[in-house]
């Protein structure tokens, strides 16, 4: 039986791509036109499985979607990289010359502006999602209108590529993890990465003092990434990644960090992708 999953936008993403990399081919994919709705799709036991882009290697932390998981209560039980590889495409039959407005998600904009830079008559307009963008040119056959997508929504939608890998840097690599309602049922053995949660309080050195029991403990931090507490100002929430080598050592931070540390929360014990 196929696994259930959401993916933020539509087949042909590279949400989509993640899932069926990630699952095998084995899924039965769920679309949402936004990380919200993905959320609620697991909340409501209408997918077992999430997957959702938390971080990108030249745009840095998709923030929200940190508070997401944090304030739903979701897990994280895996984590998959993919190389993006952006790419201009229109209906058949166009040159850039004939573009006049390229539509894409934020990011992926972001991702290609150097690109643009080389043709100011093109208007660059923020979408929801990459795919959904290319497959609403084509239904409503808009010309004069460019999309940025994989190479895959192009093979699906019957899109043109105008110029390809078009990404300012092109070692451009996004970080997904995925995310269910319950934690990891691995064996601990199997475990070598953990993302948690913390506050701490306003004592000068608190987080340095953290930082270093983490060090002491053999774990190694890929991640830092701070976040208000909009109950209380001026006050923040790290949340932090580590791999280790031993779950032992993993399992004496956590008992150290749990007495120094305001609200400690483990979001998910997992395989490290990066390995």
């Amino acid at each position: 039986m196929n696994e259930k999953v959401a993916i933020q936008g539509i087949k042909g993403s590279f949400h989509h791509q993640v899932a069926r990399e990630y699952f095998r081919d084995n899924v039965d994919i769920l679309e949402c036109l936004s990380f919200d709705i993905l959320v609620d799709s697991l909340l409501d036991k209408a997918v077992g499985s999430a997957v959702m882009a938390i971080e990108n290697s030249i745009a840095g932390s998709i923030i929200p979607n940190y508070a997401l998981i944090d304030s739903n209560q979701l897990h994280i039980i895996g984590e998959h990289y993919v190389n993006i590889h952006h790419n201009l495409m229109a209906l058949p039959g166009q040159e850039i010359k004939d573009i006049k407005e390229v539509y894409s998600h934020p990011m992926a904009l972001l991702q290609c502006k150097r690109f643009f830079k080389q043709f100011p008559h093109i208007k660059l307009v923020e979408d929801a999602d990459t795919a959904e963008t290319a497959r609403r040119i084509r239904e409503n056959k808009l010309e004069g209108i460019g999309a940025i997508a994989s190479k895959t929504a192009a093979e699906l939608f019957g899109m043109e590529i105008l110029a390809d890998d078009i990404q300012t840097i092109k070692d451009n690599s996004t970080r997904f993890v995925i995310i269910q309602t319950q934690n990891s049922v691995l064996p601990e053995g199997e475990i070598n990465k953990a993302s948690v949660k913390f506050m701490t309080d306003h004592k000068r050195g608190s987080l340095a003092t953290v930082l270093n029991v983490m060090s002491d403990c053999r774990l190694n931090m890929t991640k830092i990434q701070s976040l208000p507490v909009i109950e209380t100002p001026w006050k923040y929430s790290f949340f932090v990644d580590v791999t280790f080598e031993r779950y032992d050592d993993f399992k004496k931070a956590k008992s150290l960090l749990q007495i120094m540390t305001e609200e400690f929360k483990i979001l998910g014990e997992y395989k490290n992708a990066k390995l």
